[in-house]
């Protein structure tokens, strides 16, 4: 735990002070900090960390844009923190490539431990060998367990960490059918207490990524009254 590196990115300093004190307490030693977008962005790239907790509001350029460039750099779980709660800010948020959305006020004790599920899910990632880790072949992609790659029509795609752990889960099931909860619970490891749109934006993502026409999926295809399954090549059609 204490080897993941975290990147911090918030202009308000008292904010930072406050998380660095209680991540610190957790274990984590390898913490990096900055206040503005631009300066996140190249720290993002000169320290590649695991997981990046990032403001929706900072004072050079919005925190959404700063997640599109990081998510050109990096596949680590980004977490939006952030005073702007509504519906649409979090679509937006997990639109651009977001993992978690966490609204302010907060708990800084949440946030460390929304931070160490999110290195606790990575670490099979880092330690599992490879000889337990697959590639997954569906013929228009592929899904590499070990490198935690994506690959289209030969073409490597930047998959956030949350629709990677899905697309993965789903994999790993082919041909079955899961509810937007039990997807939820698997791959969040928690209960979905109703929120059904953090699935449904995931799975329209993904399916961007994927499918020829993401709005005929022939892989990742509805269950109408169910849920969602993973077809696998020799059941497709």
């Amino acid at each position: 735990m204490n080897s993941a590196r975290i990147l911090l990115i918030d202009d308000e300093q008292a904010i930072l002070d406050m998380i660095l004190l209680v991540l610190r307490k957790e274990g984590f030693e390898h913490i990096h900090t900055a206040t503005s977008g631009v300066d996140g962005i190249q720290k993002c790239r000169q320290f590649h960390p695991d997981v990046i907790v990032l403001d929706v509001m900072l004072p050079d350029m919005e925190g959404f844009e700063v997640c599109r460039q990081c998510r050109e750099i990096t596949q680590a779980p980004i977490l939006f923190l952030t005073a702007r709660s509504t519906d649409l800010d979090k679509l937006m948020g997990f639109g651009v490539g977001g993992d978690d959305y966490i609204t302010k006020p907060f708990n800084p004790l949440e946030v460390a431990a929304r931070i160490k599920a999110q290195v606790r899910r990575l670490q099979p990632q880092f330690h599992a060998a490879k000889a337990n880790q697959r590639v997954y072949d569906f013929g228009r992609f592929q899904v590499d367990e070990a490198s935690a790659e994506l690959v289209v029509d030969g073409e490597q795609v930047i998959c956030p960490a949350r629709e990677f752990q899905l697309l993965r889960f789903f994999c790993q099931h082919p041909n079955r059918v899961f509810s937007r909860n039990q997807l939820y619970e698997q791959v969040w490891g928690e209960a979905s207490l109703g929120d059904d749109n953090t699935v449904m934006v995931h799975m329209r993502r993904l399916r961007e990524k994927i499918e020829v026409d993401p709005g005929e999926p022939r892989y990742l295809v509805t269950v109408r009254g169910l849920g969602y399954k993973l077809v696998s090549p020799q059941t497709e059609g």
